[in-house]
């Protein structure tokens, strides 16, 4: 399957406590896509794992804005910005992965949205679109020519990883099954155009195992 084959990573998209349902920043049924994930893990080489990983009073909290609420948007110097919740905060246990996420598979962990004043959605670059996580490089190390994308969320930090995981010439594969999506105002579907026009695939977990 060339899906599984050697030069194919499987990116696991920030599957944390705070993005899963009771958590901070909760995507409906996210964690549906951790026995998912787990499944494909087994079936890959390359394994990498994201995580996003704030320091308190990171510059994309709505509560560090007098009178912004959360999901509102706001200019930051590197274009607008979505104001969220306080989540996935330095060492707290939102910022864990799901405890019942199989960790044991992956290689790499990047960190991400670790500066004080820059979020970061994509596991390539951070929003200012310069800052590069060192992703392109560990994979282009690695021999790696396709990725296979799964986690949270769809619209926002699994879209920008694939856009950019195209934009830096990889072969991308998002499992719809594997992604569920915060779906403001209608993002899920602009996010999934928007990757398809990318020349992102679509597939479901099961036609990745055949």
């Amino acid at each position: 399957m060339p899906a599984l084959a050697d030069d194919t990573a499987l990116v696991i998209i920030d599957v944390q406590t705070d993005f899963c349902p009771g958590g901070a920043l909760a995507v409906a049924d996210g964690d549906a896509v951790v026995p998912i994930l787990n499944r494909l893990s087994a079936l890959f080489g390359t394994v990498v794992l994201t995580q996003d990983w704030h320091p308190a009073g990171h510059a994309s909290f709505a509560s560090g804005h007098p009178g912004a609420a959360p999901f509102s948007m706001t200019a930051m110097p590197y274009g607008p910005q979505v104001l969220w919740p306080d989540h996935c905060v330095q060492g707290t246990p939102g910022a864990a992965f799901h405890p019942d996420l199989d960790v044991t598979r992956a290689q790499m962990i990047v960190r991400k949205g670790f500066r004080p004043d820059i979020d970061s959605y994509s596991a390539f670059f951070e929003n200012d679109r310069a800052t590069a996580t060192g992703l392109a490089g560990y994979l282009a190390d690695r021999g790696i020519r396709h990725v296979v994308l799964g986690g949270l969320a769809t619209d926002f930090c699994v879209r920008y990883s694939a856009l950019d995981g195209r934009a830096v010439g990889l072969a991308v594969t998002l499992v719809e099954d594997a992604c569920r999506a915060i779906d403001l105002d209608g993002s899920r579907d602009a996010a999934m155009a928007e990757m398809r026009g990318a020349g992102v695939a679509i597939a479901t977990a099961d036609a990745l195992v055949g």
